[in-house]
């Protein structure tokens, strides 16, 4: 037992646990314990950047310093972490005579369950963690649940007001709790605890992070405009008819969107004859006019498929340790796919190049990519790198990097995939993350706004929402009318812009195996709301200027498109309370409607001169305003002398 310093790292051994201190890029200290008592060198996603420290015995303590960040390791194996002086974070004893730093417990092979413990700061705050309806911006109090689901995305990352980040660099299902007693992260699965605690300003830790996980590519003209999607069209001719007429109304419309059950069997990656008789034809059409073509796939798979036999003879398929492979059922039981195997993503990336991208598909939409299982039991799961409970949440990164390799191996650099779940560091593959099926209600759109937020936080730039919401909206009523506009000047400020939704309708004879709902365009909700929501997409493309400057930020800085108030204003306190209002790249201020009939909302302007984008009136900074919009108007300020102003003249 005993704490030595070897080199500019710390190494601590007890009875039952090894631990490293080392430094891991700027202002960044990782801290790795093994029950084993053998660290190992998995860094999962994470990027170590080479930087200066130097480590040194210091009376009962050990310390560690690089840049502004220092930690001090004690005899007991407690923890304390310092930035600039001030005190982060500080592991708690959880028995008595100041015991207990750190538990693990034997899962047997090896693996364990484990947690840490830190003592609450009082008057902390927490954002990030991905996305889920929590209705909770900041995530004091919460306890998050590190498992994906439909419609939830854990990031084991999170930023606090104290001026530091956390990342759990472990990808295994577990819990974080932010309570008023403690903060604990438990994982339920792991060889050893891994973490990394990042000091710095929210600019500050946003590029560190990205450094660490990987900087998003630049996002392509293409994703900078209006995309155009719904539950489903069912008909290549049905996908024309739409852009043709979006073409004739002089509306801009730069991506399309083909959804499920185009094919002919899960796990086919092809189109169905039937429906799509010349699918290059109509990709070559839509480019004429200049659409960009996105198509939907799924990782399921039935024994149906022309694939199946061969993926599963190969072991590309998940596995699962009690009961059959089929771990999901939906028109019957379906398997999933492995992409964690590299024989696997290049297998499935020549049929999606085969059937898709070779005619003329530009880039795809992967649902499902939690992945869905039923019922939700990781640990049930076995994948080529691991166990589910062990390596579940990193499902998604490699299904991301299932596209971005095969398309760089074309020589493709405009690449973008939509994702409905994603991981530390997807960033880099092109994924844009949006929220899953979401219900089409207000409260639903305000708990979009807090979850976009805090994704934000976590390093994923590319984010975005079913507009309209998913399942429930009614074309035919005022309520939901009136939602989709207030949710389309939601999405004008969004770093995608994008429609879709499953409409409440009949559904069309043919004999199909998925109809569509309703109509979901921007004709589709009345003559009045299609004059307001034409307006917001040709907003839309007057700001594209403006638009690519902050996802060049983003991708060279690792800085939010929509970011929270604090991220800007980090010394403003009332910046850390305000989970509906935010910036949307560095100059525009948008506060969204988010209730039914509302007509006038309570906007606070940190220091600066505001100016109100609708009649360009002054307002200065540092002050709460009530400020009036009528269902055709929006609540956005810019700063003022941002050339951004006079898009919104036109």
């Amino acid at each position: 037992m005993g704490i030595e310093v070897k080199g500019n790292e710390i190494i601590f051994t007890r009875a039952g646990e090894k631990v490293r201190l080392s430094a891991c890029g700027k202002n960044s200290i990782r801290f790795q314990g093994s029950p084993n008592c053998k660290i190992i060198d998995e860094n999962w996603t994470l990027i170590p950047q080479e930087t200066k420290a130097k480590a040194w015995m210091e009376g009962d303590h050990a310390t560690l310093e690089t840049g502004t960040m220092r930690a001090e390791l004690y005899g007991n194996g407690r923890v304390i972490y310092y930035n600039n002086g001030k005190r982060l974070l500080c592991e708690k004893s959880e028995m008595t005579f100041d015991s207990g730093i750190r538990h693990y417990r034997n899962k047997a092979s090896g693996l364990w369950s484990a947690r840490v413990t830190f003592e609450p700061n009082e008057g902390e705050h927490f954002y990030g963690l991905g996305h889920e309806a929590t209705g909770c911006f900041d995530l004091k109090g919460c306890t998050i649940d590190l498992r994906h689901v439909n419609a939830k995305c854990a990031m084991p990352y999170f930023y606090s007001s104290l001026g530091y980040g956390f990342l759990w660099n472990m990808p295994s299902t577990g819990s974080c709790e932010l309570a008023n007693n403690r903060t604990r992260w438990v994982s339920d699965c792991t060889k050893q605890i891994d973490y990394v605690v990042i000091g710095g300003t929210p600019r500050e830790v946003a590029g560190t992070l990205a450094d660490l996980t990987g900087h998003a590519p630049k996002m392509p003209e293409w994703g900078l405009g209006f995309w155009q999607c719904r539950l489903r069209y069912e008909t290549q001719e049905e996908v024309l008819s739409v852009a043709r007429r979006y073409k004739e109304l002089g509306i801009p419309l730069d991506v399309i969107v083909i959804d499920y059950f185009h094919w002919t069997e899960q796990g086919d990656y092809k189109f169905d004859p039937r429906y799509w008789p010349n699918p290059k034809e109509m990709a070559d059409e839509l480019h004429q006019i200049g659409v960009k073509l996105m198509v939907s796939m799924w990782p399921t798979i039935n024994e149906h498929s022309e694939n199946y036999w061969p993926m599963l003879d190969c072991n590309f398929l998940i596995r699962t340790s009690k009961g059959s492979n089929r771990v999901f059922d939906f028109y019957g039981p379906q398997a999933e796919i492995d992409p964690t195997n590299p024989e696997a993503r290049a297998y499935i990336w020549r049929c999606l190049k085969k059937n898709y991208i070779d005619n003329g598909v530009d880039c795809l939409w992967f649902d499902e990519a939690e992945p869905e299982i039923h019922p939700e039991q990781f640990d049930n799961l076995i994948l080529s790198i691991g166990n589910g409970d062990e390596v579940g949440l990193i499902y998604p990164y490699y299904y991301s990097q299932l596209v971005y390799d095969g398309m760089k191996e074309m020589g493709r650099e405009d690449i973008v995939t939509l994702s409905r779940c994603a991981y530390l560091g997807a960033q880099k593959f092109g994924t844009l993350v949006w929220s899953g099926d979401i219900p089409s209600t207000f409260e639903s759109l305000s708990a979009q706004i807090k979850s976009g937020l805090n994704m934000a936080m976590c390093g994923i730039p590319w984010w975005t929402t079913d507009i309209g919401g998913f399942y429930g909206g009614d074309i035919e009523s005022d309520d939901f009318r009136e939602l989709i506009v207030r949710w389309f000047q939601y999405g004008l400020f969004c770093p995608v812009m994008r429609l879709h939704g499953s409409r409440c309708g009949q559904d069309r004879s043919r004999d199909i195996i998925e109809p569509t709902g309703g109509d979901n365009e921007l004709w589709s909700f009345g003559e009045r709301n299609f004059e307001i929501l034409k307006e917001l997409v040709l907003l839309r493309d007057q700001l594209r200027p403006y638009t690519r400057r902050a996802m060049d930020a983003a991708s060279q800085a690792g800085v939010p498109v929509m970011r929270p108030m604090f991220f800007d204003y980090s010394e403003d306190e009332v910046c850390y309370t305000l989970g509906e209002q935010y910036m949307f790249g560095d100059d525009i201020l948008f506060a969204p409607i988010t209730q039914r009939g509302q007509t006038e909302k309570r906007v606070y302007l940190p220091e600066g001169e505001w100016i109100f984008v609708r009649d360009n009136t002054e307002y200065k900074g540092g002050a709460w305003y009530e400020i009036k919009a009528e269902l055709h108007e929006f609540i956005a300020f810019a700063k003022k002398g941002s050339d951004v102003i006079k898009c919104f003249s036109k």
